[in-house]
């Protein structure tokens, strides 16, 4: 009982500690994978067992690491049968041509590199036992690997999966992972056998009987229980204990073959009909216990055997480094040389490179294989770690910088209304001008909700004097690094899904209206930062967001629109929707900062924009605090408002003791009062100040609170100054 109490320890310690590093990496825009496998390090010899060798050896008992390895072996096998299951036959339809030559000459180099490099290292970090052949055919797997899982959330993540590079990415990683598997396979039978004997050739031949096999009569029993699925429309427990089943023996039969279980799972999920139903349900059922559970396991267990220490010597980093640059070199040029020859363009071959050297979770898999068969040394094995890591670290700020953002938008392929050709209503727009259009960027949590938020945005943005366009923004967050949900194809679905709920939404206004409300639909790690570039790349002249009070903090403020208000270089507003339905009087507390000022331009321009509406600008004044002029450019800007505007602006000045409270009696009856943060707003705190705080609980009116960047940002120049034009005129 005492060793399974410790097994239970260890996994309890693995799963918190893998979540734990698995966040913190997310929020450096890496994959969780990466964080995950650090996690497995950390806990052995080169981090937990050097700084604390008692603890480690408690908690990692020699007679505890079998079971570990178990566990991490039955995570293996399901989670090659979950790639297997996502490697669908439609990500080889497009590009196939040169997909293949792409992928082939991207394993043919570094391949080559890799056995070059054998004959250099062999001596150096390997033994008389382990022949030469296996040795170079792992060393060369191992440098020719791509990691599709992460790949596939690499490409998702940064929208890439509706562009020419992310599908032929898709198709080069899908084709590079049969031919990776296939020669890993071959240097499994090799390393088995010692040579490339007739025991060799006949368990290579064994292998493929195997796989026609399985493409022909087990496909074929396959397909019925995928019509028996179709007809029950779900998977009973005996459709999956069938399923489990056969994803065991598929992988005793090539473990009995004389490869490897995991090629087994592989082939059976790969062979499983690609019912779109069946895959989901299937994949959804299996995956939560194998990434939570058992793959954090498999990290632990190969952290346990990956001994950083061991490189003790310059000569030894030298060493790694040199490994390092021959996977880089190998992967990466092998890549960009065949795209360029396919007429890729130089930036798109480029990104590519780099989205081929992504190699994760898949490296580990080859190096644990390569370290039980004894053909790759612990101190080989802890260097091909290290390089596993680096190349997929490097891949997203080396993928930013070869392929950046903006770009990326120019080449999505999408049919939906965020398209850049969408025309502008000219019934609405009347005014040329050569200045870009006034933006607004609608962040939108639940479409569903939201109508009052994007109501708004269309009141502050359209008039008929000048070009706009309100661009509601939904970001969906992926569950997991490498789950389901993330792969392209699912994720494709999800923003279809959000695209026609903001469509819903946006069919509610006017015709008229509707034609300049342009959504965006993407996928994110990170919703606060996505937003900010999301705003800068289209330059949005104001971020309105809706207010949604945290719900593990006191604070009014905090969670995204925090982020967004600390970190966003544009003027931002927060919306508290009281649920007034139309925008006729507004109020405007003013205590002489930046922030007011932006909260008068927009009430002036609200306006503007509406005939009758009426603004009250307040001042509250105390005992302590005397009264304050308006700014330059507010009084600049109000001056050259046509009288029929000016006679609705109201200035007005107040004495009380708590000017809190003289605003919050101002509000009652008023549609939207419109308040400046403080001049102190601590946003540091996920605040908005004492005074905004208060008028978040207290206001009697919808509230609108705004934060602003910088003194030269315009929302009214552009109108006032097509007023006064000889077209206006």
């Amino acid at each position: 009982m005492h060793i399974v109490v410790i097994v239970l320890l260890e996994i309890l310690v693995v799963i918190g500690l893998s979540r734990l590093v698995g966040v913190a990496f997310r929020w450096i825009n890496q994959p969780l994978v990466i964080g995950e496998i650090v996690a497995g390090i950390m806990l052995g010899p080169s981090l937990l067992g050097m700084i604390a060798p008692g603890v480690a050896a408690s908690l990692f008992p020699p007679e505890a690491i079998p079971f570990l390895n178990v566990l991490s072996q039955v995570g293996l096998i399901f989670f090659m049968f979950l790639i297997g299951l996502e490697l669908d036959p439609k990500y080889l339809s497009g590009n196939l041509e040169v997909a293949i030559l792409t992928s082939n000459v991207s394993i043919i180099v570094p391949f080559s590199l890799a056995t070059i490099l054998s004959l250099f290292i062999y001596p150096l970090v390997s033994s008389s036992d382990v022949p030469f052949t296996a040795f170079a055919l792992f060393l060369g797997a191992a440098m020719s690997i791509t990691a599709f899982p992460v790949l596939a959330r690499i490409i998702t993540e940064n929208n890439l999966h509706r562009t020419r590079l992310g599908t032929l990415a898709l198709t080069c990683a899908a084709v590079d992972d049969v031919t990776a598997w296939c020669i890993l396979a071959v240097a499994i039978a090799v390393a088995r056998n010692g040579s490339i004997d007739q025991q060799a050739i006949l368990t290579i031949v064994e292998s493929l009987v195997y796989i026609g096999f399985m493409f022909t009569v087990g496909r074929w029993f396959l397909k019925r229980l995928s019509h028996h699925y179709q007809r029950a429309r779900r998977l009973s427990q005996l459709m999956m204990a069938l399923i489990y089943g056969g994803v065991v023996a598929s992988a005793l039969i090539t473990e009995y073959i004389g490869i490897h279980l995991i090629f087994g799972a592989f082939l059976l999920g790969a062979v499983i009909p690609k019912n779109e139903g069946l895959v989901r349900e299937l994949a959804v059922k299996t995956e939560d216990f194998v990434l939570i559970f058992l793959l954090p396991v498999f990290f632990a267990y190969s952290g346990l055997r990956t001994q950083i220490g061991l490189l003790n010597r310059p000569e030894l980093w030298g060493l790694c480094l040199l490994i390092l640059a021959v996977a880089i070199v190998g992967k990466y040029f092998g890549t960009y040389v065949a795209a360029r020859f396919s007429s890729i363009p130089h930036r798109e071959a480029s990104a590519l490179g780099w989205l081929m050297n992504t190699r994760g979770l898949t490296e580990l898999i080859v190096l644990n294989i390569g370290l039980e068969l004894k053909v790759i040394s612990p101190l080989l094995f802890t260097m091909l770690v290290i390089m596993a890591l680096v190349t997929t670290f490097m891949t997203s700020p080396l993928l930013e910088l070869a392929y950046p953002k903006h770009l990326i938008r120019k080449d999505v392929v999408d049919s939906h209304s965020d398209s850049d050709s969408e025309e502008i209503n000219p019934t609405v727009v009347n005014v040329e001008s050569s200045n870009p259009p006034y933006r607004i960027l609608v962040p939108v949590a639940n479409p569903t909700t939201q109508k009052g938020l994007l109501q708004l945005a269309t009141a502050i943005a359209f008039n008929w004097r000048q070009n706009a366009i309100v661009n509601p923004l939904s970001l969906i967050e992926l569950p997991e690094d490498y789950a389901f949900e993330s792969t392209p194809a699912e994720a494709e679905k999800m923003i279809s899904q959000r695209h026609q709920e903001l469509e819903e939404l946006i069919y509610r206004f006017r015709p008229e209206v509707r034609l300049q409300i342009q959504s965006i639909v993407r996928i994110t790690n990170n919703v606060a930062r996505e937003t900010t570039q999301i705003a800068q790349i289209e330059q949005a002249n104001l971020i309105l967001l809706g207010w949604h009070r945290p719900a593990f903090s006191k604070n009014r403020l905090g969670g995204r629109v925090g982020q967004i208000l600390s970190t966003a270089d544009v003027d931002v507003a927060v919306y508290i929707d009281r649920g007034q339905q139309k925008i006729e009087s507004i109020l405007v507390p003013f205590s002489a900062n930046i922030h007011d000022d932006l909260a008068i331009i927009l009430a002036l321009r609200l306006l503007l924009n509406k005939d009758t509406c009426t603004v009250k600008i307040l001042q509250v004044v105390t005992d302590k605090h005397i009264k304050k002029e308006l700014s330059y450019e507010v009084q600049t800007l109000m001056q050259q408002l046509p009288s029929s505007v000016r006679e609705r602006i109201h200035v007005e000045t107040v004495e009380a003791v708590e000017p809190i409270q003289a605003v919050v009696a101002a509000s009652q009856g008023i549609d939207l009062t419109i308040a400046g943060t403080s001049r102190a707003w601590g946003i540091e705190r996920q605040t908005l100040g004492r005074y905004t705080d208060q008028l978040a609980i207290y206001c009697r009116s919808s509230l609108l609170i705004t934060r602003r960047y910088s003194p030269v940002t315009a929302h009214l120049t552009s109108v006032l100054a097509d007023m006064h034009s000889p077209i206006a005129s």
